[in-house]
Formats: structure tokens, sequence, C-alpha cells
């Protein structure tokens, strides 16, 4: 069985757009992990406190990670898609001209 690429392979005229988007949306990221880090490493009783429907600071910042992590996953993926679309026409422009 040949396994080849389902759609053939061309340059990626986004490819800068979306390695600086993904360097910027991983420092973010990487800021507000190393936040959590921080508090429960040198406040750890502040992450015990019970801030909403009886969860504690250290949950609710749990789960907000993981939240933030998929929106910036979809995020991404709107924005890459966006930038791809804008070459393409781009692209297409310049060879029509």
């Amino acid at each position: 069985m040949l396994h080849e690429p389902a759609a053939p392979q061309t340059e990626d005229h986004a490819a800068e757009y979306k390695m600086r988007l993904g360097l910027w949306m991983f420092l973010f990221y990487a800021l507000f992990y190393a936040s959590f880090v921080f508090l429960n490493l040198y406040s750890p009783t502040l992450m015990e406190s019970t801030i909403a429907w009886g969860l504690n600071l250290a949950t609710v910042f749990g789960f907000s990670l993981i939240i933030v992590a998929l929106l910036q996953a979809l995020v991404y993926d709107l924005m890459c898609r966006r930038q791809e679309a804008a070459a393409g026409e781009a692209m297409r422009e310049g060879e029509s001209s």
C-alpha cells in the first residue's frame, strides 16, 4: 500500500506569521503557568483559600490553565486559517497579474 500525503505539499506562505503567533502564545501561557507555580511555591496558604462554589484557588487556577490552553488552541487555529487564506488569496492575485 502506498502512503503519500493526502494533499500535495506546497510552500507555506504563512509560516513566519504562524511561528511568531505561536511564540507569543507560548510566552503568555508560560508566564501564566509560572504564576501558578510561583503561588504554589511561595504562598501555599493562599492557594488553599476558597474562592468560588467551595473550590479553592489551586483548583480554580488549575482548571483555568486547562481552559486557557484549549482557548489558545482554538484562537491559534482560527488566526492561522485566516492568515493562510489571505496568503493564498495574495498568491492567486499575484499569479493572475
